[in-house]
C-alpha cells in the first residue's frame, strides 16, 4: 500500500469515526421535537433569523411543510415571525427566548453525554482527542461554510 492509499483508508476511517459519533449523537436527543425541527431551531441559533424558503431550503425540505414546520415551533412558543426591517414585504423566522433556550440545553445535554464517555477513556486517549481539538473544529467550520454557500467553487467545493 503506497502513502496516497494509506491516506485515503485513513480519510475513510476518520470519516467513518466522526459519522458513527454524529449518528449517536443524534440518537441521545430528546424525542420531545423532531429531528428537522431540532436542527431548524439550530439553524435560527446559530445564524439568525430566516426566511421560510431557506430554512426548507436548509433542512431538505418543502416550502409548504417548512411552513407548518414553523407554525407548530410557533405554537410551542419556541419561534416568532416577524418583519425584516429592511424589506418589509419579507416575513423572518425569530429564535425565541425560549427556542434559544431549548438550543443551549439540547446542547448541554449532549455535550453531558460525549464528556461522560470521555472521562471513561485511558489518559494517553484523552490527550490524544485534546490534540485533535484544532482539526475538529476546522472540521466543523468547513461545514459551516458549506452549509452557508460560502466557500464553493463550481465543483461545490
Amino acid at each position: 500500500m503506497d502513502s496516497e492509499d494509506a491516506a485515503r483508508g485513513a480519510t475513510t476511517d476518520i470519516g467513518s469515526a466522526l459519522y458513527g459519533l454524529a449518528t449517536r449523537a443524534v440518537r441521545r436527543l430528546p424525542r420531545d421535537l423532531s429531528l428537522t425541527s431540532g436542527a431548524t431551531l439550530a439553524t435560527l441559533d446559530r445564524t439568525g433569523p430566516r426566511r421560510i424558503t431557506d430554512l426548507a431550503a436548509d433542512a431538505g425540505v418543502t416550502q409548504p411543510a417548512m411552513t407548518v414546520l414553523v407554525r407548530v415551533l410557533e405554537e410551542s412558543g419556541l419561534v416568532e415571525r416577524g418583519g425584516d426591517p429592511s424589506d418589509r414585504r419579507v416575513t423572518l423566522v425569530f429564535l425565541t427566548g425560549a427556542g434559544a433556550s431549548y438550543v443551549r440545553e439540547r446542547r448541554r445535554a449532549g455535550v453531558d453525554a460525549f464528556a461522560g464517555l470521555v472521562d471513561r477513556l485511558a489518559a494517553d486517549e484523552v490527550e490524544a482527542l485534546a490534540a485533535a481539538l484544532p482539526a475538529l473544529r476546522r472540521l466543523a467550520a468547513l461545514d459551516d461554510r458549506d452549509r452557508d454557500g460560502a466557500g464553493r467553487d463550481g465543483a461545490g467545493r
